[in-house]
């Protein structure tokens, strides 16, 4: 059905005190077409108008649509026509026949979308029935995204510089060709496109660390629970910045070593190797002495920060030469004169002063900033160069989408060598401005919820791994502050989300990142519905790990073929944003093999998009098995194996699916377990029908169980494959 709306004269022109950026204008057909903004408000609509003042302009609503009064005032006034469909129209080919009419010629329907419940952020505000109908008119597409960067910003960035919005048109989507997953992936494209051509990201991370310590002196600080020190934020900057001067003159090397747990020292150490020009390189001290010898030698480090109780703490680590370690807590106090002259002069003196003063900010943009190493699941590991734009980015991108109050405090026990670690406990509280709790292990869960609970900490970061040790022993009042549990790393099980949601009454949100993308990609975010009869706009979606963060694009492949599937179809996951690295270090081979021309990541994931946005992973290409031409999901087998053996609950691995040769078909699927018997092939058998009867294929059924002691997994709970792999050579 068809209604009209409008006037006949022009409103008086929005004042704006920044100006609106269009971008891509030339990406919209010159014939008629209907254009699809993921959001519109009154000034960004009159903005438009006036940018398409050489076309015959319709509005077009969706006839339920709550409008909010200045807009629908402003559509009123236009002088344009209007046009009106329902979602529930049965014959919504025959209602784009007859809008048809609109765009004849260069002519232009604009959809206007109303207002909902969502996130902050969210770069598309039309609910999935809506867009669903606007594709059922078969009318050609042009997506158009609407980006307000004050809303994605960093504390430490001046609004007053900002456009008011950029409004960025995506490729056009032929007439009937549109579709839910299509129109999301353009939106996507052109979130990214916004995102990435933003000046901060050209910046300094050491320079906005320095003006962040320095905004947030005295309102901000560290508290260290491993001797229940307090240290404000303006005592970490001068103590950074006399440190700097002591490693400029330990070494003339590019990259610093730095062997620390999560604490005063490792934040002080890492910020200070910035500060000093250079990139600091956290060591991963649990793994192998083969993995740690390999990071040194690639990283080319001749000197390591650490501290003589954790040189004692972690003996079996393959430590380097007393003369290359600089001792941190026997450093600091002798220069504790000159760390009293940078806190007193960091007082008065301008952010801006302070960085030109100490030389701050030589490197930025697509510089190197930091320099991790993958963990080496499937092999050895291999160095990942952060730039300034990278660190930058992410922090940005996963602060918008937390949008955490300034008095909000955060717990950091997970590695700095981990990329969650580095980014989401060591950048993002001092550019942000938020209190850090640190420990410096995350499986010591009963001091660690004693520290939740005394400092009332908001934010918890874990891994499911770490997570199953808060059921045991704790008592749930010990977290009742905390507000967000994200989750990362490996897959959240169904079953230890909702034994921890049982017993905390907080159901733990599932994230998505990996080491190359800074590493967060995607987050699932508590939101309630207000029940204010309004469209809502979910921003959590249980089993999935989340909806992109702003800026990041996503495009999926068939992992046969390697051509483009729609965002809905399963395939390999490819990134495009600021926050994906340029590349491995000393790799070309293996970085060309990841990152296309285009500045596409290959994730190396298997998932899809639904019609929300929300992200599913489905597991990693390197944990799957062809079989007979089938692509077999291990991560998917081992739920069920979990399931059909009663080890939904379990602390602790205990089986693992791996691919194992197969001379029929190639390759077969095999169950490593730590619970089998004498009679394995009894065993086999039983598991094959358990599995069966829940439905998975006989051909995914393991076809060997091999006894192992204990299942390999990595510092970070994931599941050591290369070791799986040694274990099975070895039966």
């Amino acid at each position: 059905m068809l209604s009209s709306c409008g006037g006949n004269s022009l409103p008086p022109p929005f004042l704006m005190s920044n100006p609106i950026d269009v971008r891509s204008l030339d990406r919209l057909p010159k014939d008629g077409c209907l254009i699809v903004p993921g959001r519109l408000d009154a000034a960004q609509a009159s903005f438009l108008a006036a940018t398409l003042s050489d076309r015959h302009i319709t509005w077009l609503v969706e006839e339920t649509t709550t409008l909010p009064s200045d807009l629908e005032s402003y559509l009123q006034l236009s002088g344009q026509g209007g046009a009106a469909f329902s979602k529930n129209d049965k014959s919504l080919s025959e209602v784009g026949e007859n809008l048809a009419g609109k765009i004849e010629g260069n002519g232009v329907l604009i959809f206007v979308p109303g207002v909902v419940t969502c996130r902050p952020g969210a770069p598309c505000r039309i609910p999935a029935d809506v867009l669903k109908a606007l594709c059922a008119l078969s009318l050609p597409v042009a997506p158009l995204e609407v980006s307000i960067p004050s809303e994605a910003m960093l504390s430490v960035e001046n609004p007053a510089k900002l456009p008011a919005a950029i409004m960025t048109f995506g490729k056009a989507i032929p007439k009937g060709r549109a579709s839910i997953a299509r129109y999301r992936e353009a939106l996507f494209s052109c979130s990214e496109e916004a995102f990435s051509s933003r000046d901060f990201l050209n910046g300094s991370l050491a320079a906005a660390l320095l003006q962040g310590l320095k905004q947030h002196a005295s309102t901000n600080a560290l508290y260290d629970g491993t001797d229940d020190s307090e240290l404000p934020f303006e005592k970490i900057l001068g103590a950074a910045i006399a440190l700097s001067k002591e490693i400029k003159f330990a070494t003339k090397k590019k990259r610093v070593g730095i062997i620390l747990p999560p604490g005063k020292g490792g934040m002080i150490a890492n910020i200070a190797v910035l500060f000093a020009n250079k990139v600091p390189v956290n060591l991963n001290f649990t793994g192998s002495h083969e993995a740690v010898r390999s990071a040194i030698r690639q990283a080319d480090l001749d000197r390591f920060i650490t501290a003589d109780p954790f040189v004692r703490k972690v003996p079996d680590f393959p430590w380097p030469p007393n003369r290359e370690l600089l001792f941190v807590e026997r450093i600091l106090p002798r220069i504790k004169k000159k760390i009293i002259k940078w806190v007193v002069l960091s007082k008065f003196l301008p952010a801006s002063v302070l960085t030109k003063l100490l030389g701050i900010g030589k490197s930025r943009g697509d510089d190197e900033a930091i320099l991790l190493f993958t963990s080496g699941s499937s092999g050895q590991p291999k160095g990942v160069p952060l730039s300034h734009r990278n660190i930058l980015a992410n922090v940005c991108q996963f602060g918008r989408q937390l949008a955490l109050p300034s008095n909000s405090k955060l717990l950091g026990c997970l590695p700095l060598f981990h990329s969650f670690g580095s980014t989401v406990t060591l950048w993002y509280p001092i550019i942000e401005g938020l209190d850090l709790v640190t420990y410096p292990s995350p499986l010591e869960t009963k001091r660690l919820a004693e520290l939740i609970r005394q400092h009332q900490v908001d934010l918890l970061l874990s891994t499911p791994t770490f997570l199953r040790g808060y059921m045991r022993r704790i008592d749930p009042e010990q977290l009742s502050s905390l507000r967000i549990v994200v989750t990362g790393a490996e897959k959240l099980p169904d079953s230890l989300a909702h034994s921890f949601e049982d017993k905390f009454g907080l159901l733990p949100m599932e994230g998505y990142g990996l080491t190359e993308t800074s590493p967060a990609a995607t987050i699932n975010l508590p939101l309630e519905d207000p029940g204010n009869g309004l469209p809502f706009i979910p921003s959590q979606r249980f089993t999935s790990v989340g909806p992109p963060l702003p800026g990041l694009a996503i495009r999926i492949t068939n992992p046969a073929t390697e051509e483009e599937n729609t965002l809905d179809q399963s395939g390999i996951i490819w990134m495009k944003g600021a926050n994906i690295f340029k590349g491995y270090l000393d790799k070309p081979e293996l970085t060309n093999e990841v990152i296309d021309e285009n500045g596409w990541f290959k994730s190396g994931d298997v998932g899809r998009v639904d019609d929300d946005g929300f992200l599913y992973i489905e597991g990693r290409i390197s944990r799957f098995s062809k079989i007979g031409g089938e692509m077999v999901p291990h991560e998917t087998v081992e739920a069920a194996v979990n399931k059909a053996l009663g080890l939904d609950n379990e602390t602790e691995r205990k089986i693992a699916i791996v691919g194992v040769p197969d001379e029929r078909k190639g390759e077969a699927i095999a169950l490593l377990s730590t619970i089998a018997g004498p009679a394995l092939e009894q065993e086999v058998l039983d598991i094959r029908y358990k599995l069966m009867d829940e439905g998975i294929p006989s051909l995914w059924c393991p076809k060997k169980i091999i006894p192992v002691e204990d299942i390999p997994v990595l510092a970070s709970g994931k599941l050591d494959i290369k070791g799986c792999e040694e274990l099975i050579s070895r039966s």
